[in-house]
């Protein structure tokens, strides 16, 4: 990871997808959800949809975390800058790249158009992949 961090001295992660609709915003409620403050979390859409996907709503619910106040956010190019990690899932070429950041492609299903029973899966997954990056960025911190 680059040595920049917010200013808050924490590192910042912003996940980005497509829609901002489902894998970006349950990857940013599960990172916000398992590591707390010790990350400032971010997510984007590069052509963010109406509204957070109801079968991701309603999967995340089942965990207990609520994301049905979550609205899809466009992607800016400011927000790639303020993050020292920018995870992408499935948006290709149109996340904006700066030196000293690091980038990292989570190869995910998409949920969208897809009931809670093909969503579940996919928020495990992505609970795993949130948990080894909280290893990585954010380690608990020992007395």
């Amino acid at each position: 990871m680059s040595s920049a961090a917010t200013s808050a001295g924490r590192p910042s992660v912003l996940f980005v997808c497509v829609h901002n609709a489902g894998r970006s915003q349950m990857a940013a409620a599960w990172l916000a959800h398992l590591a707390g403050d010790r990350v400032e979390v971010r997510s984007a859409g590069s052509d963010p949809g109406e509204a957070v996907n109801p079968a991701a709503v309603e999967a995340m619910r089942e965990v207990g975390i609520d994301i049905s106040a979550e609205v899809p956010k466009i992607l800016t190019v400011d927000a790639v800058k303020e993050s020292d990690v920018c995870i992408t899932m499935g948006c290709g070429d149109t996340c904006p790249v700066f030196p000293g950041k690091r980038y990292l492609d989570w190869k995910l299903d998409d949920p969208a158009g897809r009931g809670v029973a093909a969503v579940r899966p996919i928020r495990d997954e992505i609970r795993a992949l949130v948990e080894g990056l909280i290893a990585e960025i954010a380690p608990e911190p020992t007395a």
